[in-house]
């Protein structure tokens, strides 16, 4: 059996220059590890995250922004400029705008999360049940689809013109009027699961219908959910602020941008400050959550990743 030779290199002969070795066209590249390395990979969840974080920390620490109480009548000061004094300007009955503004942001984001949070859980139980049990999913689709015929706002203020304006009642009316579509991305990714070898052997093997869903389906939903849940919240922050826009969300009492644009949109010509702020408000929140969910799909759809 003839054994392999390996070929020692060859020194270049007497007087023939060598050649110096070619340098690598393309340096190797480090992946970068860690939170930091995980931000740069992804610039998009890095900029919506941190808009985010800076409105909840606004939120929170709304108390101590110098701020002064939100609900503090003086009409004395009503339509005050912008100034040192009053860093957004005063609307109609002498309010502070800059601490209304600032004290708006709990509403915004707690309708946001709370219906995020609420319509995930639902619409995933329900797409799973309706997914995974054959017999079940046509007739709760129906009744899904007879709640997606009706456009959602218009069914949150459906919902809440039979009940009085809170917080609570808003988040409820939103979260009605989103669970169909909730339902409807988690059944679509559990119909293509349920057909996967893997599934095919925990059925025959014995395993029983709640423990395949919980242990096979659910984890699998969890990637899509996530991506959904921020366009949700997004979608709820708009729909409260039209809702209290047009006197059917928050009651007055209680700062929302929604509220401030209302009281504002008599002025907005002459005082359109009232009107802008709030906005400006609204719409970097809502691109915040948009710019992380765009950056969360990147991230957990491995036909996009991106990979170093």
């Amino acid at each position: 059996m003839a054994s392999a030779t390996v070929l020692a290199p060859q020194a270049a002969p007497e007087g023939v220059a060598a050649a110096a070795p070619l340098p690598d066209i393309l340096p190797p590249v480090k992946p970068k590890r860690g939170f930091i390395g995980y931000l740069r990979r992804n610039p998009t969840i890095a900029i919506g995250g941190g808009l985010l974080l800076l409105m909840v920390l606004i939120a929170i620490l709304a108390p101590y922004l110098w701020t002064v109480d939100p609900t503090a009548l003086a009409p004395a000061r009503r339509t005050r400029e912008p100034s040192a004094q009053y860093w957004f300007g005063t609307d109609m009955l002498g309010r502070d705008v800059y601490s209304r503004v600032m004290y708006g942001a709990r509403v915004s984001l707690i309708v946001g999360f709370a219906v995020a949070l609420l319509s995930s859980v639902i619409g995933l139980a329900i797409g799973l049940v309706s997914g995974f049990i054959r017999w079940a999913d046509s007739i709760i689709m129906r009744i899904m689809d007879g709640l997606m015929s009706i456009p959602p706002i218009l069914l949150a203020i459906a919902l809440m013109a039979l009940t009085r304006g809170s917080v609570q009642n808003v988040i409820i009316a939103i979260t009605i009027a989103e669970v169909p579509r909730v339902s409807r991305l988690v059944r679509g990714v559990v119909l293509s699961l349920r057909e996967q070898p893997y599934v095919d052997a925990a059925v025959a093997a014995g395993t029983r219908t709640p423990v395949i869903m919980l242990r096979h389906i659910l984890p699998n939903t969890l990637a899509p959910m996530t991506v959904q849940a921020t366009y949700i919240c997004a979608s709820a922050m708009i729909i409260e602020a039209i809702l209290s826009f047009i006197g059917a969300g928050t009651p007055p009492i209680i700062p929302s941008w929604g509220n401030i644009m209302a009281e504002g949109r008599a002025l907005w010509q002459v005082k359109p400050y009232i009107v802008f702020f709030p906005a400006v408000f609204l719409s970097v929140t809502v691109l915040a959550v948009n710019l992380l969910g765009d950056g969360l799909r990147d991230a957990l759809d491995p036909r996009m990743a991106k990979r170093l």
